[in-house]
């Protein structure tokens, strides 16, 4: 099972790397490998999904939530150079998220999941990223999901890091 505390350094450097360049990268540049999108998260207890592909590889943020009105989210999925890792991040650019979430699932299809995190916070505004304790979330092959009974219902951010099925010639 991916877990914060076991991937490689390979698999963090493509993360910071990304992170980065996802933060100052347009909106629309290099839809080949990388996009990041905007979305409405809304509230009223209804299940939305919101989805985004790459290649072969998609993202798929799956939520409910109460409380307060749409809030503005971002989405970014990108490809590695050697197309080995797919990464998706689903988070609130203002940090902290006012809306209650019954329920939220990422799912990443063509790939297997190698790292997974889910914050309560991320960084901005001078604050840190805050994580979901281990036991709020629970990471599988393919998908992050909250934990029944364990969840907080509160995300900012959720990250996940995919193992593609590429192999050399």
């Amino acid at each position: 099972m991916a877990t914060p505390n076991n991937f490689s350094a390979a698999t963090l450097s493509f993360l910071l790397v990304f992170g980065l360049i996802a933060a100052f990268v347009p909106v629309d540049a290099s839809p080949d490998r990388q996009k990041t999108v905007e979305f409405n998260v809304k509230p009223g207890g209804v299940v939305h999904t919101f989805s985004e592909a790459v290649r072969d590889y998609e993202c798929s943020f799956t939520y409910a939530s109460q409380g307060g009105t749409n809030e503005q989210w971002l989405m970014s999925v990108g490809l590695s150079d050697d197309d080995s890792l797919f990464s998706c991040s689903v988070w609130r650019p203002q940090g902290k998220s006012y809306l209650f979430f019954t329920q939220f699932k990422a799912e990443l299809k063509g790939t297997k999941i190698k790292y997974a995190n889910a914050f309560s916070q991320t960084a901005a505004a001078g604050q840190s990223d805050m994580p979901l304790k281990p036991e709020e979330f629970i990471v599988g092959d393919s998908t992050v999901t909250h934990r029944d009974g364990k969840f907080s219902a509160q995300l900012s951010k959720l990250t996940a890091i995919g193992q593609t099925r590429h192999t050399e010639l």
